[in-house]
């Protein structure tokens, strides 16, 4: 798989209006023993291009489980993924403890492909929320 170039403004800029947090789970880059991705919401390969409005702030965890998806099947159906540029994540999202609960079929069908609520992920967030870390309070 070829690497992208992205300018180092659009890393800079991506990541300060993300607020340094993934921009599908909410992990804030400081909180990970890896730095977030740049995410193509609409990959390169697919004709998206390497413009700040198709760019999203990913944990490293949520930027795998993506890939080059756009849309995932949810029970049959095909749903597309939650778009950080053209959607609101309170919209599709809401917490349950530790749990990312999907309020929609955009936020279900996300929360799935993106495995947000693995048990090692879900095992991480309840560490945080212990900590006061975790979620973000700009969210609310």
């Amino acid at each position: 798989m070829s690497r992208i170039h992205i300018p180092a403004e659009f890393r800079r800029l991506v990541i300060e209006r993300a607020l340094a947090c993934c921009e599908y789970c909410l992990l804030h880059q400081d909180h990970t023993h890896f730095s977030h991705q740049i995410d193509h919401i609409i990959a390169v390969k697919h004709g998206g291009l390497t413009v700040l409005e198709n760019l999203a702030l990913a944990c490293l965890e949520c930027n795998l489980a993506k890939g080059s998806d756009l849309a995932t099947l949810l029970a049959g159906n095909l749903v597309a993924l939650f778009n950080p540029r053209q959607q609101n994540w309170r919209e599709h999202f809401a917490f349950d403890q530790e749990m990312i609960v999907g309020l929609t079929q955009t936020g279900l069908a996300t929360i799935n492909l993106l495995q947000i609520n693995a048990p090692e992920r879900t095992a991480e967030r309840r560490r945080l929320i212990a900590l006061g870390l975790y979620p973000p309070q700009w969210i609310f």
